[in-house]
């Protein structure tokens, strides 16, 4: 390695350094005022090397931590308990089947495609219903399966949970019964159940 070469240096002619008085040039970055979070990388300030070796040596990554925190951060295990889409049974995608429940192969390809036919099934089901109807079956809990019975059953089953004559007299469940109410106006009088 060249003694003039760094690792972490970008040359940038015209950045110079952040600290207050210097005229070096900017050429490593160390973390700003804004840490990366969700809704980006964070902000990034530009020091010259003598700089960054300062910011480095007063840097302490545990600050704001609890010490169980930090024990926690230091154990050698540390991130190995979070599970990983890829390392997960279902290797991240819904409802596939886990390799190691079938002695064939080809088994476990073809129960994941009679998944994927009963959902493309469902969709169409769903498809029956205008998006109104859609929201209203998620309001009363049901899925695009039901027939006009079945809205019924479940229309008295939620009076009953939510009316405050039959709970005990506790309102604090009236908005959840006068959507339940809404859904079930709209629903019985559906297309899709003539």
């Amino acid at each position: 390695m060249r003694p003039d070469k760094f690792h972490g240096r970008c040359d940038n002619p015209g950045r110079s350094c952040a600290s207050p008085g210097c005229g070096e040039p900017g050429e490593f970055r160390a973390p700003g005022e804004r840490p990366p979070g969700f809704d980006g990388p964070g902000e990034w300030r530009w020091l010259c090397l003598e700089h960054v070796r300062e910011f480095n040596a007063g840097y302490d990554w545990f600050e704001g931590m609890t010490a169980d925190e930090i024990l926690a951060a230091q154990s050698p295990v540390a991130g190995w308990r979070n599970e990983t889409r890829v390392f997960r049974a279902d290797a991240g995608a819904d409802g596939v089947p886990r390799w190691a429940d079938f002695d064939d192969p080809l088994d476990a390809i073809g129960a994941r495609a009679a998944d994927i036919r009963a959902r493309a099934a469902g969709q169409r089901q769903m498809a029956r219903f205008t998006p109104k109807e859609r929201e209203a079956l998620g309001a009363m809990g049901l899925g695009p399966e039901t027939d006009l019975h079945g809205l019924r059953s479940r229309y008295s089953t939620l009076v009953r949970r939510y009316h405050p004559d039959r709970n005990g007299g506790d309102r604090s469940h009236e908005g959840r019964l006068q959507r339940v109410i809404e859904a079930y106006q709209l629903l019985r009088k559906a297309a899709a159940f003539a």
